[in-house]
């Protein structure tokens, strides 16, 4: 068994011609979250990771093992829920309501500009239904936000500036919308 202990976010620092040639290794949200996992590369090599406690593995992380080698990690197909906005009778804006309840009931969310996706829970599909929100059920990979608070952030830093001195101009969206069942 090859041990890894090593993780390189995103491959931050590796050429991209290493990162092509790097075997992979497909791993769903639930492996992912944990430190220490068993696991087999794309070359059929048996792996035993052990990262520090409380470090997320991502899809486009780069895993080194105790010999040099390293296993890009991809984020493997996974049941999800995805939701979006009646595009009818809703506006975007209910994809933020939609996050502050699920963030209320602290379930992991992945955030897109046009959608979130959760894992599969059929409370709150109903919930986010009657919120008059789209959900459909989908295999793909899910990579939820990281914790505000570091520990659980798997190292990821991301330093630069957010100026928004250009946004002066007008949103005004005032329709009224009548829901209907769909």
């Amino acid at each position: 068994m090859l041990h890894v202990n090593k993780i390189l976010p995103q491959g931050q620092g590796l050429a991209p011609v290493l990162l092509k040639r790097a075997a992979t290794v497909e791993l769903d949200w639930d492996v992912r979250q944990k430190s220490r996992f068993d696991t087999t590369d794309s070359q059929g090599r048996q792996l035993g990771v052990f990262l520090p406690r409380g470090t997320v593995v991502r899809g486009g992380d780069v895993l080194v093992a105790e010999d040099g080698s390293m296993i890009r990690v991809i984020g493997a197909p996974q049941p999800v829920l995805v939701i979006t906005h009646c595009t009818e009778h809703g506006t975007p804006f209910d994809l933020l309501r939609a996050a502050y309840h699920l963030g209320n009931r602290h379930v992991p969310i992945e955030l897109k500009p046009d959608h979130l996706k959760i894992e599969p829970d059929h409370v709150l599909a109903d919930m986010l239904r009657a919120m008059h929100l789209i959900v459909n059920e989908k295999q793909e990979a899910f990579e939820p936000e990281a914790g505000a608070y570091g520990a659980s952030s798997g190292g990821h830093s991301h330093g630069h500036g957010h100026g928004h001195e250009h946004h002066d101009h007008d949103h005004g969206h005032g329709h009224g919308h009548d829901h209907h069942s769909h």
